[in-house]
């Protein structure tokens, strides 16, 4: 298995390549540009047999997805932040379609006020969307869940699409190793994509089409069991591909040092390997914390959230968005979760790294130490906003 020094944003490429992405249609945006421009120069040099789709939008990007997964073709695209939420419309058509399309996205913030680095905003706005979601933590996750997320949802008790997550810049630009599977590994670990159903000249059938209200809601039932079964079915291809590649990055909780923890920070994306330090650092001192970091936001970790919940006495839920609800959505989500729970941990939310604001292990300590105090100062103060200037900028009026 060679070892390449890539970017996030090449290592989604190169996933794309191993799992012979049959279409991929995308349009460029800062900082996901260079995902298209690799795939894009791997068609040029005869690296990849795919169909390479130059669309006008991302609107379009997903629409042609949606259409050549209908044939059978194994589709693969990529964008970020207002290109994510342009295809809105047509990210809940392409679940509705039962179309699994994979999707990188790299994480940045919306504007206004413009900006270009990390933030979950884009994404967490589409967790309703019936997409699946994975957040990476580090450039050899990103190529792996690319690999696991094709054998996921074209089981065809799945058949749900799938966003694999990277923060801008902290991933998507930077460098490190990673190890690149051989095409004969990767080939024996995915099948070739073949739907029960797709359009066929031959054998023409309604996709779809007009549903009258007596049968809209079954539908949607049916996407319900799909999610249910997708739980398990996320451990047997997580247990298959460490058989098979020797890695885990986790199933849908990622826990570390958790065994015997007093207090727990919940975290995802690249924040969390920062998390792993000052755990490592604060157990070395004696202090018992653990990480859980949120790979799977959809669907989301109830039963390993709650089976969680009974060892330890507080949690603090680290949010890299706000949605202007009851805190950040993965606070919100975890609370939701907890609340018919028979043991409900002290809980609070941080929000914290909007816009690509550094998340530093001196803001993480403090945030651990705070956790592991809630049981005793209580939680007056639910929701904090981490390290915000003493002089905040003018309203606009």
């Amino acid at each position: 298995m060679p070892k390449v020094v890539i970017t996030g944003n090449y290592s989604l490429a190169y996933g794309a390549k191993l799992c012979r992405a049959e279409v991929v249609a995308a349009y460029p945006i800062t900082p996901q540009t260079t995902v298209v421009e690799k795939i894009a120069e791997f068609v040029a040099n005869d690296e990849m047999d795919t169909q390479y789709v130059k669309v006008e939008s991302e609107h379009t990007a997903m629409a042609a997805c949606i259409s050549a997964s209908l044939t059978g073709a194994r589709t693969f695209t990529a964008t970020s932040a207002h290109g994510l939420t342009l295809m809105h419309e047509v990210l809940i058509w392409a679940s509705g379609s039962r179309t699994p399309i994979i999707m990188g996205n790299i994480n940045r913030a919306m504007a206004p006020p413009w900006s270009v680095w990390a933030d979950h905003l884009d994404s967490v706005a589409q967790r309703d969307t019936g997409w699946m979601q994975i957040y990476a933590e580090t450039n050899q996750e990103v190529l792996d869940s690319i690999i696991q997320a094709y054998k996921l949802c074209e089981n065809n008790d799945v058949l749900l699409p799938c966003m694999i997550m990277e923060d801008a810049f902290f991933l998507s630009h930077t460098s490190e190793a990673v190890d690149l599977p051989e095409q004969s590994e990767v080939d024996a670990f995915l099948p070739p994509f073949d739907p029960p159903e797709k359009l066929d000249v031959d054998d023409p059938k309604g996709f779809c089409s007009l549903v009258m209200p007596d049968w809209y809601m079954e539908f949607r039932y049916l996407m319900h069991e799909a999610w249910n079964r997708a739980r398990k079915i996320i451990y047997d291809v997580v247990e298959d591909f460490e058989k098979k590649f020797g890695r885990n990055h986790g199933a849908l909780l990622d826990i570390y040092r958790c065994d015997d923890a007093d207090a727990v920070l919940m975290a995802a994306g690249t924040a969390a390997a920062t998390c792993r330090e000052v755990v490592d650092d604060l157990r070395s001192k004696g202090k018992k914390v653990g990480l859980a970091r949120i790979r799977f936001f959809r669907p989301f970790p109830t039963d390993e959230l709650r089976s969680l919940a009974k060892e330890v006495d507080s949690i603090g839920v680290l949010d890299r968005s706000f949605t202007f609800g009851h805190g950040g959505a993965f606070y919100s989500e975890v609370a939701g979760a907890l609340y018919n729970s028979p043991t409900k941990p002290a809980l609070k939310n941080y929000i914290a790294g909007l816009g690509g604001r550094d998340i530093t292990p001196v803001t993480l300590e403090r945030l651990f130490e705070d956790v592991l105090n809630l049981p005793e100062n209580g939680t007056e103060q639910e929701i904090e906003w981490v390290d915000l200037k003493d002089t905040p900028p003018k309203e606009v009026s």
